[in-house]
């Protein structure tokens, strides 16, 4: 597949998209960290998803400028890349922190002739395996040029527009996405880490959640739609809550 890149002598413009729902607890840590990226003269534009815990109220003022959508991932991060101005777009999930080397690798990114690309992940709990569940997921997003969500995906923003952003399904917008950015480039892989929260692997178990993630994607890659599977994964979580 053909579609234009940008010019890589031209500056770096990041947009850093941050979609949220029932943030409150951790938004304000999260654009107190992308405040760096501000002061540079980036963007950072939280999209919510009709939360009602505050996160709104406590996003305000530490971000560019706050929208809304409708609830969901892909529409939510479609939402903000149509108002963004950045020739880059970042896609930050809120419990996800990009480490402080970030800005200069999507310079070298910028410089290149890659039309996307993902960070590497760690997990922030200290259970010897969550590092080696972090180790898997890397390995695998090199292997198959897939990435995931937690890996911070970013994008040339004429790429992103000639592809029509995220699919607006209700799970694997990210490995959808992916699936077809491969057919511009392979991802520019960042190896300094994002480190993304290990809650959901603590409150739902460790193995149960790479069971659960793995069945998923093998039933997605079988065809299965993803409304089918997302009822599937919401009543895993359920079931798991009670268990």
């Amino acid at each position: 597949m053909k579609t234009a890149i940008e010019n890589p002598c031209q500056p770096l413009q990041l947009s850093l998209i941050v979609p949220v729902w029932q943030e409150a607890a951790t938004i304000g840590t999260t654009l107190a960290h992308l405040q760096p990226l501000r002061d540079a003269g980036h963007e950072v534009i939280v999209v919510d998803g009709g939360s009602d815990d505050g996160t709104v109220g406590l996003a305000k003022g530490g971000c560019d400028r706050v929208i809304h959508s409708g609830r969901g991932r892909a529409l939510q991060m479609n939402a903000g890349a149509q108002v963004a101005s950045g020739n880059v777009l970042l896609f930050l999930h809120a419990d996800t922190r990009l480490p402080a080397s970030a800005l200069g690798a999507l310079v070298q990114f910028q410089a290149s002739r890659q039309a996307w690309g993902r960070f590497d992940v760690r997990l922030s709990g200290r259970r010897s395996l969550f590092r080696v569940i972090a180790w898997f997921m890397n390995r695998r997003s090199r292997l198959t040029g897939i990435a995931t969500g937690d890996q911070a995906m970013f994008v040339r923003r004429l790429v992103f527009e000639a592809l029509r952003g995220f699919e607006p399904v209700p799970l694997m917008e990210d490995v959808e996405f992916s699936s077809r950015l491969k057919l511009v480039s392979r991802p520019f892989c960042i190896a300094d880490p994002v480190v993304t929260n290990s809650r959901r692997w603590e409150q739902q178990g460790a193995w149960r959640t790479i069971l659960l993630m793995w069945r998923l994607r093998w039933r997605y890659w079988r065809g299965e739609s993803p409304e089918s599977l997302v009822t599937a994964y919401r009543s895993d979580v359920r079931n798991g809550r009670k268990s």
